[in-house]
C-alpha cells in the first residue's frame, strides 16, 4: 500500500467513550476528512444492512456469529447526530442460528410495514414497531420435506419489487418469494454446488454464485435457459462466495472468490470474459459493494483490514456498440483507502439512503464512515486485466 500520508495515513481512532459502546473520530488523510463512528457489539459480527427509511436515517442493524444456536442476537443501532454517537436500540431480539443475511425493506418513502429480512436454517420477516419492538411476522420454509429444502446461504430483496425476494441455499437452489402471500413463486436447481450468493439485477434477473466456481444470470421469465457469466478454468476447483450487480448500470457485476485475494468484475454484454481483477489485497477480500449515486464506484473489503474504493469509470464509457471487452489503455483506479488496523474487515456497504456514507464490520465492531471525497492517487500497475 501507499506509504502514510497524502491520501494514505491509517485511522486515528480514540479510545471509546466509557458510557457508551460508540465512538468517534475524524481522519485527516491530506485530502480530506472522513468521519468515523464506531460501535462495539458484545459479540462477534457478521450480518449487517443500512436501513432506506426517510424516518430512521442512519440506521443499521448487525447480527451475531455464535456457535451456540440459541444465543444469537440481531441488533438495532442508530447514529445520534446531536451526541455524535452510535447507540443501539433498547429492542434486540433473538435468532436461531447466526443469521447469512439481513437487510431493511427496501420503502424509502415509508409506504410499507418496517420490516427486517433474515436467513439462516429459514427465511424469517420481522416486524419493527413505533417503539422499536421487534415481533416475528412471518416463517417462509417452504416444503420442509421437499429434498431442496436445505439451510440458506443468502438472499437479496427486488428493490424495484420489493415484494420479491431470491434465496440461495446449499441445496443448489434459488428461491424467488412472494412475501405479500408468503408463497414460492419460483424455485430453480440453479447450480451443481452449493449455490452462496444471489443479486438482483432489475426487476426480472438476478445474478448467482456458487460452490461449482461459476456465475449464473437468470430472467424471472425463462429459468432453464441461464446464461454463465464466468467459469472457473477448472470448474468446482475455486468457490465463489459473494456478488454484487451494479444497480445504476446493469453491464457490470462484481464477484469474490473464496480465499483470494482479487475482486473479479465482469461485463454483461461479454460472457465469459472476465474484464479485470482488482488485486490490490493482500489478503483475502470478502465484500463487494457498488455505489449507490455513481455507476463508476464500488468498495471492497479484505482480511489485510483495508477497504478500498475504486473508480472502474473506463468501462462506462465505452459504448454499447462495442465488439470486444474494453481494452487496458484506461484502467480502474483506486480512488481511496482506510485500515482497519489489525482488525480484517468482514462486510462492507455503501448506504443508499446517505450516499456519502459506507459501513463495514471488524470481528465485533460496526463502522460507519463518510467518505468526503476521493483522491486518485494510485498508479495503473496493481491492476490485472485478464
Amino acid at each position: 500500500m501507499p506509504a502514510r500520508g497524502r491520501g494514505g495515513a491509517g485511522i486515528r481512532g480514540r479510545p471509546s467513550l466509557p458510557e457508551t459502546s460508540s465512538s468517534v473520530s475524524d481522519v485527516d488523510r491530506g485530502h480530506g476528512i472522513y468521519e468515523i463512528y464506531t460501535y462495539e457489539a458484545p459479540w462477534p459480527i457478521y450480518a449487517m444492512n443500512w436501513s432506506v427509511r426517510r424516518d430512521k436515517p442512519f440506521r443499521l442493524a448487525a447480527a451475531s456469529l455464535m456457535e451456540d444456536r440459541d444465543r444469537n442476537r440481531v441488533e438495532i443501532v442508530q447514529l445520534d447526530e446531536a451526541r455524535r454517537r452510535l447507540l443501539s436500540h433498547p429492542f434486540d431480539f433473538e435468532h436461531i442460528y447466526p443469521p447469512t443475511k439481513l437487510m431493511f425493506f427496501p420503502d424509502v418513502h415509508n409506504h410499507h410495514p418496517d420490516l427486517i429480512a433474515t436467513s439462516s436454517d429459514v427465511m424469517r420477516l420481522w416486524r419493527v414497531g413505533e417503539s422499536s419492538l421487534v415481533e416475528l411476522q412471518s416463517i417462509l420454509a417452504g416444503n420442509r420435506a421437499s429434498k431442496y429444502s436445505g439451510p440458506l446461504t443468502s438472499f437479496d430483496w427486488n428493490d424495484e419489487e420489493p415484494r420479491r425476494i431470491c434465496t440461495s441455499s446449499i441445496d443448489t437452489t434459488c428461491t424467488i418469494w412472494d412475501i405479500e402471500r408468503e408463497a414460492v413463486e419460483t424455485q430453480i436447481v440453479a447450480h451443481e454446488k452449493a449455490v452462496t450468493d444471489v443479486s438482483w439485477g432489475g426487476v426480472g434477473i438476478f445474478a448467482s454464485v456458487s460452490a461449482d466456481g461459476s456465475v449464473r444470470a437468470f430472467d424471472r421469465r425463462d429459468t432453464e435457459h441461464p446464461t454463465v457469466l464466468y467459469q472457473t478454468s477448472r470448474p468446482f476447483s475455486k468457490p465463489l462466495v459473494h456478488v454484487e450487480w451494479n444497480k445504476l448500470d446493469s453491464r457490470h457485476i462484481a464477484f469474490v472468490m473464496y480465499d483470494d485475494p482479487n475482486v473479479v468484475l465482469l461485463d454483461t454484454r461479454f460472457p465469459a470474459s472476465p474484464v479485470i481483477e482488482l488485486r490490490e489485497h493482500n489478503a483475502s477480500a470478502n465484500a463487494v459493494s457498488w455505489s449507490p449515486r455513481n455507476a463508476n464506484r464500488l468498495c471492497t473489503c479484505g482480511d489485510d483490514a483495508n477497504a478500498l474504493i475504486w473508480d472502474i469509470s473506463y468501462m462506462v464509457h465505452n459504448g454499447d456498440d462495442q465488439q470486444q471487452p474494453p481494452a487496458s489503455a484506461d484502467p480502474p483506479r483506486l480512488a481511496s483507502y482506510f485500515t482497519g488496523a489489525e482488525n480484517p474487515m468482514t462486510q462492507i456497504q455503501w448506504s443508499k439512503s446517505h450516499p456519502d456514507w459506507m459501513a463495514l464490520t471488524m470481528p465485533n465492531k460496526l463502522q460507519i464512515i463518510r467518505v468526503w471525497h476521493f483522491h486518485l492517487y494510485l498508479s495503473y500497475k496493481q491492476f490485472n486485466y485478464i
